[in-house]
């Protein structure tokens, strides 16, 4: 079945002037000549990406869009015309943001978060940037403590919204984050706790133990790098800690704990010393 908007393998049904016919369900749909590879020829299958044109005929293309179908990407708005914004999506085509499906008022030259969606009514591609709606909402499959790729989307005075896993919508609380995130930052996460209400609550700590080795292991690196010795010790700010190590406070004194009773290190008044 053919799947606009996404990759299809077609073979090459046909060589004219202007193109290739490749093959397909829907009929035959050209490549044009500026975007055949070399060396294809009749009766070979080559992987191209399926979209609409301008007269919303069906065209192939071996350039690589900045997402496909269900994919969330920053994009950069283009212009913006009565009826929505138009976005660079790589492809000659620029990418449709409806009006309808605009969270905020769009600027030329600005990026923002955006899903490639499908219209099935129309077959058309188009992008929405109301993120948090279009996510799944469907959360059984997740579990606590489950490692997730983030993708962070927004920021707030009480945390940091990601979509996880390119499917579904979460927050980093500020004091769960000890690390310096900006929209369109990717990082890896953990579920810290599934709400009843079917939303997310994150974490950037692995939970229990791997958590404390990884923070570990941060101390002795940051040992190794300062020459041996830090100035920082279970006395020290919150402040000074996270500026130091990206960890909180509570998180820190478990970890020098650990790497005390180890014999990795020595805890002096003024800070802490690699063995």
């Amino acid at each position: 079945m053919l799947e606009i908007g996404k990759y299809n393998d077609l073979v090459v049904e046909k060589e004219v002037e202007f193109g290739l016919y490749l093959n397909s369900e829907e009929g035959e749909i050209l490549l044009p000549q500026k975007y055949v590879p070399e060396d294809v020829k009749v009766g070979d299958t080559i992987n191209v990406f399926i979209y609409t044109d301008s007269e919303d005929r069906i065209i192939a293309t071996t350039i690589e869009p900045h997402g496909v179908i269900d994919d969330f990407v920053f994009l950069e708005a283009k212009d913006v015309v009565p009826f929505g914004t138009f976005m660079d999506w790589g492809l000659e085509k620029d990418l449709l943001v409806p009006k309808s499906e605009q969270r905020d008022k769009m600027i030329p030259g600005e990026k923002y978060l955006t899903k490639i969606s499908f219209d099935e009514m129309t077959s058309r591609v188009y992008g929405t940037t109301k993120i948090s709606v279009n996510c799944d909402s469907n959360i059984e499959e997740l579990k606590e403590g489950q490692k997730v790729e983030l993708l962070i989307h927004s920021l707030s005075k009480i945390g940091i919204m990601a979509v996880v896993d390119n499917r579904y919508y979460g927050m980093l609380y500020i004091n769960e984050t000890y690390k310096d995130l900006s929209p369109g930052d990717t990082c890896t996460g953990y579920i810290m706790r599934l709400r009843e209400d079917n939303k997310i609550d994150l974490t950037l700590k692995e939970p229990g133990y791997g958590s404390v080795r990884g923070s570990s292991d941060i101390i002795l690196n940051k040992l190794e790098k300062a020459g041996g010795f830090i100035p920082c010790h279970d006395k020290s700010s919150p402040e000074e800690i996270k500026k130091n190590f990206s960890m909180s406070k509570k998180e820190f004194k478990r970890s020098i704990g650990g790497l005390f009773k180890k014999g990795l290190i020595d805890l002096k008044e003024d800070g802490i010393k690699l063995k």
